[in-house]
């Protein structure tokens, strides 16, 4: 199978396309490595609503792992745990040649902590290091919500030479944050004596649950000017998102850094599956393209951008103004950034941890079967 000519100029244009998805059966089938043979797919993310689809979704391909953690005695915690590793592991072997001839730019794989710990600080670092220790493959990504009480162990994490993918990040000003936060770990880690080169990072910018947030606001505001400003927020918070990412590559603090080899962390776009059918499939990816970003996407907004997307080149660069004033103008008619992004935060937090209990229940009740 050719690969789409889009694609392969997204690619060239320093577009890493990771796929927003993982199970067992796409390791096992073939299908994850034909999208890196095929669709220019670079990299991987998992979320606890991925994995309780894959896992709780009573998949037979987890049976015979299932029956082996039972007789062992394990508990649903400790049995999701071995599950999701391996998977993870599996898919970081995969990646592993791309890892190597990027350089450590691709060829990751996300992990994330549990839900559960978003406003834990200590037990998110411990779970951290639990998790890196498990998976043990240097392109393993352990992901950390960019919550407040996510920061600190933003920071711990990274300080102790592991690669953090911060996830949950809606509003300007915790990307600040997290920018912040990203280099101080740096910083403790060449303290602690970790070579800055081998410790590599993303911030996950949330996308289209930001328009899907806005959008419900302007309905319900119902003016010629709040419809005529639907679908634009998403789009106008990234490009600010890449504007304070480029800042904050020319300071003296970042200098310093790289100066010892350590990578950039590089925004990602994240949630760019496009949830209003009256907007193109593909617009937080073509509408999105800069070079040196990453944008992970379910297989279907891959199909979609292969199918029918059209490189428009680099949308992101130079936008910041009129992002800016995309912001200042719902301003005015009440809707604020931080309030908006403050409730999706709340929101996400919520949703992953019901997915992960959800997971939990399910895979507790089949233990509990096979017993």
């Amino acid at each position: 199978m050719n690969t789409p000519a889009v694609l392969t100029e997204l690619t060239d244009a320093g577009v890493s396309m990771w796929l927003d998805d993982l199970n067992r059966e796409r390791l096992t089938s073939g299908s994850l490595q034909n999208l890196i043979d095929t669709r220019c797919v670079r990299g991987v993310t998992t979320n606890p609503t991925i994995f309780a689809k894959a896992i709780g979704g009573h998949s037979a391909a987890y049976d015979a792992q299932l029956d082996t953690l039972a007789k062992a005695g394990a508990d649903a915690e400790g049995a999701v745990r071995a599950m999701t590793t391996d998977d993870v592991r599996a898919a970081c072997d995969l990646f592993a040649p791309l890892f190597g001839s990027s350089g450590g730019v691709d060829g990751h794989v996300s992990i994330e902590v549990d839900p559960r710990l978003a406003h834990d600080t200590h037990a998110t670092i411990t779970q951290a290091r639990e998790l890196w220790d498990e998976v043990a493959r240097p392109n393993v990504l352990i992901k950390i919500p960019a919550t407040l009480e996510g920061l600190p162990a933003i920071t711990e994490v990274l300080s102790y030479g592991i690669s953090v993918n911060v996830t949950l990040i809606f509003s300007l000003e915790r990307y600040a944050a997290v920018l912040d936060a990203w280099q101080a770990g740096l910083e403790k880690a060449l303290d602690r004596g970790h070579e800055p080169a081998s410790i590599h990072s993303v911030a996950s910018f949330f996308v289209s649950r930001l328009d899907t947030a806005v959008d419900a606001l302007l309905d319900t505001d119902g003016s010629a000017q709040a419809l005529n400003l639907r679908g634009k927020a998403a789009l106008a918070s990234a490009r600010m998102a890449w504007g304070a990412y480029t800042q904050a590559l020319t300071t003296d603090r970042w200098a310093h850094l790289v100066a010892q080899g350590a990578h950039r962390q590089r925004p990602l776009w994240a949630s760019t599956g496009v949830k209003n059918p009256a907007y193109p499939d593909t617009r937080y990816v073509i509408g999105l393209a800069a070079p040196g970003c990453v944008n992970t996407m379910p297989e279907a907004t891959l199909t979609a951008v292969a199918d029918h997307g059209v490189f428009d080149g680099d949308t992101v660069t130079g936008t910041q103004q009129e992002s800016a004033a995309v912001w200042q103008e719902l301003g005015t008619l009440g809707i604020l950034e931080p309030a908006v992004c403050a409730d999706l935060e709340a929101a996400g937090v919520k949703s992953f941890a019901a997915s992960w209990q959800e997971l939990l229940d399910s895979v507790a009740d089949r233990l509990a079967a096979l017993r």
